[in-house]
């Protein structure tokens, strides 16, 4: 089951496309039973998450958080707004794509980068780790490109 609770008041956020990306990354992992809660935050919130699980206080575009058959993706809209917005011309690149040095494209839009992101977020879930090694950043990248490359995102 995916369940969405959007904790932000000005932002407006197509719950189905959501469960849609989501349920990609599950299905493409064979975890299509895991329980999975997105939760839409503001910038506020998640910076007091980010102090108070990773002892770094900035917002972030997403937490993960694993529980025993179930998982929780926190996702900051406004940090994802900022991002695309930034990264639409910019040379710079957006956190996920960040990783990826040669090969990325800058994020186009809002959708774009909130489902990378989101993305993102569940394959942390799932035990993968770009921090651990080169190998287990390019593997994690891949995952990323090919289920954003299944998504029809509009521009």
């Amino acid at each position: 089951m995916i369940e969405i609770n959007n904790l932000t008041t000005n932002r407006r956020v197509d719950e189905e496309f959501l469960k849609k990306v989501a349920q990609k990354a599950l299905i493409g992992e064979n975890k299509e039973k895991l329980d999975l809660s997105i939760v839409l935050v503001g910038q506020t919130r998640i910076r007091k998450l980010n102090k108070k699980y990773r002892q770094n206080y900035r917002a972030t575009d997403v937490l993960s958080f694993t529980y025993d058959d179930s998982g929780e993706v926190i996702i900051c809209l406004q940090e994802i707004k900022k991002n695309a917005k930034k990264f639409k011309s910019a040379t710079e690149l957006p956190l996920a794509e960040a990783r990826r040095k040669k090969s990325a494209k800058p994020s186009s839009s809002f959708e774009k980068e909130l489902s990378l992101v989101l993305i993102h977020g569940i394959l942390h879930l799932l035990g993968y780790d770009h921090e651990k090694s080169e190998k287990a950043a390019k593997e994690m990248e891949e995952k990323e490109d090919y289920y954003l490359s299944q998504l029809e995102i509009r521009n």
